[in-house]
């Protein structure tokens, strides 16, 4: 637990440096006020979750695997109740999916519902390593737009202070006094949209690429259990 605290500390810190040190290097972003600086890390965040999961969908959920072909040699092992190849098939073929088979595959000579509900307890353990993160995406993407949003009404409120000071001082107001309020209001929306838009969109994507996962493992249990309701007998250990 204090590990995993430490690396949030540390990773917060380190995107408030990168956050704060664009602040300060771009006259644009300096401009949008001091709601830019955490729009910023918004986007830190953003962007090192969007890369680390999709090298997990990409590169580590089921590396050259193709599950047509896995689901077709486990359905011939499973129907022919040779169990010892089903389990070398599965114990070959990386993922959560061929996870959760090995699972059921233990319980075989179960009852449908033992399978269904061991398949299932093996299925609750792997999800979260699949929707890691998922959450943070669809925070951030909102949390985004309000501050763009806040830096919007802030810019506002800043610019007509401007012109009540220069009324109530009798000057008369040019638009350079109002340039400052405006700029704000105007580039904290814009920031915040351009990492809400990309954010959930990514979201949206692997949230999709989830129930896939999903649906697999749904598949991987019906096939599981499917010869138990289809075949008479117990059949014989591995």
């Amino acid at each position: 637990m204090m590990h995993r605290l430490l690396q949030m500390i540390v990773f917060v810190g380190g995107a408030l440096v990168i956050a704060s040190g664009l602040y300060w290097w771009n006259e644009t972003i300096h401009r949008g006020g001091p709601i830019m600086i955490l729009i910023l890390m918004c986007s830190v965040f953003s962007l090192t979750v969007i890369i680390e999961r999709a090298m997990y969908f990409f590169f580590r959920l089921h590396p050259g695997m193709n599950l047509d072909r896995f689901f077709e040699a486990l359905r011939s092992a499973v129907d022919d109740q040779r169990w010892h190849d089903a389990h070398g098939l599965c114990q070959a073929s990386p993922g959560p999916v061929a996870r959760v088979v090995l699972a059921g595959l233990a319980a075989h000579d179960g009852t449908p519902k033992e399978i269904d509900e061991v398949m299932e307890e093996a299925a609750h353990s792997e999800l979260p390593h699949v929707e890691r993160h998922l959450r943070w995406l669809s925070t951030l993407a909102q949390v985004s737009t309000l501050l763009g949003l806040l830096g919007t009404v802030t810019g506002l409120v800043r610019a007509f202070q401007v012109i009540q000071l220069k009324t109530a001082g009798g000057n008369p107001v040019s638009p350079g006094d109002l340039a400052g309020g405006v700029w704000e209001a105007l580039i904290t929306t814009v920031a915040g949209l351009c990492v809400a838009i990309p954010t959930i969109l990514a979201y949206n994507y692997f949230a999709s690429r989830v129930g896939e996962v999903q649906f697999q493992m749904e598949r991987a249990a019906a096939l599981v259990t499917g010869w138990r309701r289809h075949k008479k007998g117990t059949p014989p250990h591995p």
